[in-house]
């Protein structure tokens, strides 16, 4: 199986981010949300990030306008994914949500059109379950910003076909990233291990343990990470981190994971915020 038409469900950060790096590597693809407005920011994200390249001299101009031109919005998921091969679903992180996606996306895709979903998180195998076809849906864990990097996290699912697998996995190469095949546990790899070290910040923070500046200069200074891990948690957002950690603590039932309410309550309402964004 060839794909040729793809389909990025969501406007935001990951869905234009993963829009504009198919739409570069050469495919069709149409950028689906229920929001006119939220495509209509997407596509302005989309062309400054393209103009930025081509400021740089990364890209030409004429590269610049055939990828735009690859790209379609809409606002009708029952048109847009009639034809599709490959459906990339990158929406807020609730199962609830994206259980909904999937079951219109079963009714309304060929019965051949493989079904990704980009979830940091969230069961594969739950997602396959609520469709008919538990066997073509996977996941394509992309990072932010995907335009720049470069892994992708392949989720199988225990219903995903070996097929479905080694297509998306040629299809995350075509795009530039660096495939990781990772099997269907909460948090999958990258998140499992990210999570927690981010917790322990915030749970540094909530105890008084040091400033959220000298946390972070710590773990840049001593660990030689580019980045602190509460810098980066604004950066994911520390909703989305919220969210993961439940996700790990109710998947697990382990106390580990337990997120530090508190301690995130504390970072979102701290002043000094914009002074350790900078650290």
């Amino acid at each position: 199986m060839e794909i040729e038409k793809t389909v990025v469900i969501g406007a935001g950060t990951m869905g234009n981010g993963i829009t504009h790096v198919v739409a570069q590597s050469g495919f069709s693809v149409t950028m689906l949300d229920v929001s006119r407005e939220a495509l209509d920011r997407g596509m302005g994200i989309i062309n400054k990030n393209l103009e930025r390249m081509v400021s740089k001299e990364k890209i030409t101009e004429q590269v610049m306008s055939e990828t735009l031109g690859r790209i379609t919005t809409a606002t009708d998921a029952s048109e847009a994914v009639k034809d599709a091969d490959l459906v990339i679903e990158a929406v807020n992180e609730n199962f609830e949500l994206k259980k909904k996606i999937f079951r219109q996306l079963d009714e309304h895709a060929p019965s051949d059109c493989i079904l990704a979903s980009n979830t940091s998180s969230i069961s594969i195998t739950k997602l396959g379950a609520v469709t008919g076809r538990a066997g073509r849906v996977i996941g394509m864990h992309f990072f932010n910003p995907v335009p720049v990097m470069k892994l992708v996290e392949v989720v199988r699912g225990l219903d995903t076909l070996d097929e479905v697998n080694d297509i998306v996995v040629e299809m995350a190469k075509k795009l530039g990233k660096e495939p990781v095949p990772v099997n269907d546990f909460p948090g999958f790899v990258s998140n499992r291990v990210l999570m927690p070290m981010i917790n322990e910040a915030i749970f540094c923070v909530h105890e008084g343990v040091g400033t959220p500046e000298h946390i972070d200069s710590v773990m840049k200074l001593g660990m030689a990470h580019p980045m602190g891990p509460l810098r980066l948690a604004d950066f994911i957002g520390l909703d989305v981190c919220l969210d993961i950690l439940n996700v790990l603590y109710e998947g697990f039932k382990d106390p580990k994971y337990r997120p530090c309410g508190n301690g995130i309550f504390i970072l979102l309402l701290n002043p000094t915020l914009s002074t350790w964004k900078q650290c």
